[in-house]
């Protein structure tokens, strides 16, 4: 363990660390520009926030703080980030993370990405800055050289829900393929074929799960796999509210609708009440309180999110005690609210 920064400067034969001016020299802009984009400010421009963390993370840099070495002190504080906190997934994950760590001891930091890879980004150069024992992270996609940064810290890190390319840490999730099986019998038995599927973004792995699972058995469930019928939206209900408008304007018919996860059925709500078809039958791929209160009810798929958060955090704080710690897929259930087919 390196426990002094002289060690850790011998270790990886450095004399010295990158520095703020080092980084703004190499993304080409001004110092100031560096430092509002380090610090998580969001007063510059798209292309700006790029070039700094990218020769931030080639460069190594790692804001002053109480982080410098690259082992720290035991703190019993632990970071998350949330996708999205406003879709009720997220707030009962993070609620229940928040218990559990207190019940054993922890501290959470939390913060919401609003699935928004720039905030992640930022976010994860925060907590590289502070002193946090490991990280639960629900991640928006790919790599990033800001993720491989953060990586490169050895820091603890627990996926939640979501996967990441060629990231080599456990993931606490739900059974995406089974919960999609069961929304796909449920539509056989009320006699469904025709069937708007609205997925989720193409560089989210539950979206990408769920999606194959789609085209992989829906022609065994007699549900139709026309491109007409499906169309991609953010995850959040603006964009599914958009996508089911493309499918309206193509003029395609349907007899059912299932949004990818909560926020997506929403915004699939919204297009069906615009267009006079509020009374379409709706699934959806992730559960949410008030399902059961419109006309008609929502029938859904219920991922335990409570149980994603404990486990994370379980499965984190083994990671922090140099314990062993394997993926899990949570088992999922589907919530029939439909009358009983005729």
């Amino acid at each position: 363990m390196l426990e002094t920064l002289s060690e850790w400067k011998r270790f990886h034969g450095r004399v010295t660390m990158s520095t703020i001016r080092d980084v703004a020299a190499r993304a080409g802009v001004a110092l100031g520009t560096a430092s509002r984009v380090l610090s998580g400010s969001t007063q510059t421009s798209p292309d700006a926030r790029a070039r700094v963390l990218t020769a931030a993370a080639e460069l190594n840099y790692i804001a002053n703080g109480p982080a410098r070495s690259l082992r720290r002190a035991k703190t019993d504080v632990i970071g998350l980030i949330v996708s999205d906190i406003r879709n009720t997934f997220y707030s009962e994950v993070a609620h229940a993370a928040e218990q559990e760590a207190e019940r054993q001891g922890y501290t959470v930091l939390l913060a919401n990405a609003n699935e928004d890879q720039d905030a992640v980004d930022g976010y994860l150069r925060t907590f590289a800055s502070q002193r946090i024992d490991g990280l639960l992270l629900s991640p928006q996609g790919g790599r990033t050289p800001q993720l491989d940064e953060f990586l490169r810290s050895s820091l603890p890190l627990v996926l939640l829900n979501r996967t990441a390319p060629n990231v080599d840490a456990p993931t606490i999730g739900s059974d995406n393929a089974d919960g999609v099986e069961q929304t796909l019998a449920w539509l056989q038995r009320h006699g469904h074929r025709d069937v708007v599927f609205i997925a989720g973004p193409e560089t989210i792995s539950t979206s990408v799960e769920r999606s194959a699972t789609w085209h992989a058995l829906a022609d065994r469930y007699g549900v139709a796999t026309d491109d007409d019928l499906i169309e991609h939206g953010d995850y959040q209900a603006d964009g599914a509210r958009a996508a089911m408008e493309r499918v309206f304007e193509r003029g395609t018919p349907f007899t059912a609708v299932v949004g990818a996860n909560g926020p997506s059925t929403l915004g699939v709500m919204r297009a069906l009440r615009d267009h006079d078809a509020a009374s379409t039958p709706i699934a959806s791929l992730d559960d949410q309180d008030w399902f059961e209160f419109v006309t008609p009810p929502v029938s859904a798929v219920r991922n335990d999110a409570a149980a994603i958060g404990r486990d994370g955090v379980r499965a984190l704080i083994r990671r922090i005690n140099g314990q062993d710690v394997g993926s899990e897929r949570l088992p999922v259930t589907f919530v029939d609210r439909s009358a009983a087919p005729a």
